[in-house]
């Protein structure tokens, strides 16, 4: 299909975009090569968020793929990325996952870096460098993330130095994230990450947070038939909305009708933390629920960001617990993804409520919960399907929602009935999930940039740092 210097073949994109998906690009090494080249390499992406590391020197380590990243809260308080690699041999500088530290010592040669990453000290500087006159120290530093920025909290990097302002990528969507990340002033907090790997491709399980309300009454019909949900049909997922907005989309649930107030307790919330979702939520996001009578359900920011509300039963009653999870596809290869999960709730939530909420959580989307381990084995099964020969010659239909003429089947909800920007649709449909792989293809497309390479300890490098050509 490919070879080492060019990019897909036009027709794949051309057929992508017209919603017939060729089956084999859930398994493909070719595919994947290129996802990392132009797509990973340039995209933000999602890495921790501020509750993780709420106090001076207190880090985390995450990765983008390849790349370690050593996200840190400096001496000023300022949140910092930088790549986990020593300047001097290349080792990694921080092994653990976690912690609190001032400095950073590589294991190797004993380099040490402050942790804003300034180079702090090297062994024998003198007799081994002749001092500054073989290595100067002055501005040497772990790389920082080519681009840094955060969103009510969460912190995103990109590894391309000219990409859009983070706000801006996220366009619209910011008005249905701030439903999962600022239900009160203080936003929320994180439990985790649970971590795991599934022999699923990446894309797979973004697609279906994004948009697929189609595969809830039949892949999940044993959670609903022991009363997990209390609408007591999961085909009801059809009369919600689905809506897509700058570069991320998700799904809605219907409610039966009643006041603002009265939705949000039926999904679970105490009077306290209702009060607070009203004083932080923006009149048309309140409208969303109150008026419209939609409530947020999963969700998928472009590439590998996801994200899921829900509120099942966790007792012999009709009492429902609601929770927040946000989870990031992490691609290993083209057929292997590793799933971080976070428990999220609001910072300010009643500690009974954050404890009960988290076992809500735990028994549906952790590890080993029950919708998680429904949609596992179907992703398994695809991404197992797509290595063959025969998935090859496979265009799966991926056009729900459209007529043979790409005529709707169902027309956009108006702003009378939909208060959210961005387009909406009740039913089931693919547009969302059309949405996402046309930005996937938009980014294979394009041919890469060269990248700027970096020296360390020479003039160049206390200079402008780069190599000359």
């Amino acid at each position: 299909m490919t070879d080492q210097s060019s990019g897909p073949d036009s027709g794949l994109l051309a057929d992508v975009r017209q919603g017939m998906i060729p089956a084999h690009i859930y398994n493909d090494p070719e595919i994947f090569r290129l996802e990392k080249e132009r797509l990973f390499s340039r995209t933000w992406l999602f890495v921790a968020h501020e509750s993780e590391v709420p106090q001076v020197g207190d880090y985390v380590v995450r990765r983008v793929l390849e790349d370690s990243f050593i996200i840190v809260r400096d001496e000023r308080g300022k949140v910092q990325a930088m790549f986990n690699m020593c300047l001097h041999r290349g080792m990694q500088v921080c092994r653990a996952e976690v912690g609190n530290a001032s400095h950073f010592r590589c294991p190797y040669h004993g380099w040490s870096y402050r942790n804003d990453g300034r180079l702090a000290g090297l062994p024998f500087h003198q007799d081994a460098y002749g001092g500054e006159a073989g290595f100067a120290r002055a501005g040497q530093r772990l790389l920082p993330a080519p681009a840094l920025g955060t969103y009510n909290g969460l912190i995103f990097l990109s590894l391309d130095p000219d990409a859009p302002p983070l706000e801006e990528f996220l366009g619209d969507f910011r008005f249905y994230l701030d439903y999962y990340t600022k239900q009160s002033p203080s936003g929320i907090e994180l439990r985790g990450p649970q971590r795991w790997r599934i022999k699923a491709n990446w894309k797979i399980g973004a697609e279906n947070f994004a948009g697929d309300m189609y595969h809830t009454p039949q892949t999940h019909t044993s959670v609903v038939e022991i009363g997990l949900f209390r609408e007591p049909k999961a085909e009801k997922r059809k009369d919600g909305a689905t809506y897509w907005a700058g570069n991320g989309g998700g799904t809605t649930y219907k409610l039966s009708s009643g006041t603002l107030e009265e939705r949000l307790r039926y999904v679970g919330y105490p009077d306290e933390m209702i009060e607070r979702m009203k004083r932080s939520w923006s009149p048309a996001q309140l409208g969303v629920i109150g008026d419209d009578g939609f409530m947020i359900s999963a969700a998928s920011v472009f590439p590998n960001l996801s994200l899921v509300h829900n509120w099942p039963r966790v007792a012999d009653s009709d009492d429902v617990l609601p929770f927040v999870s946000i989870r990031q596809w992490q691609p290993i290869s083209a057929d292997e993804t590793e799933v971080l999960s976070w428990f999220a709730v609001d910072a300010e939530a009643p500690e009974e409520f954050k404890q009960l909420s988290y076992k809500a959580y735990l028994m549906c989307f952790g590890s080993t919960g029950m919708f998680e381990q429904d949609d596992v084995e179907n992703w398994v099964s695809l991404t197992s399907t797509a290595a063959g020969t025969m998935a090859r010659r496979l265009l799966l239909n991926g056009r729900m929602g459209l007529l043979s003429d790409g005529t709707d089947v169902a027309p956009e909800l108006t702003a009378e009935q939909f208060a959210g920007p961005g387009t909406a649709r009740v039913g089931y449909s693919e547009f969302n999930q059309r949405e996402l792989l046309n930005r996937w293809a938009d980014h294979l497309e394009r041919p890469p940039g060269s990248p700027t390479q970096l020296t360390v300890g020479t003039a160049a490098a206390v200079g402008n740092g780069r190599v000359p050509s």
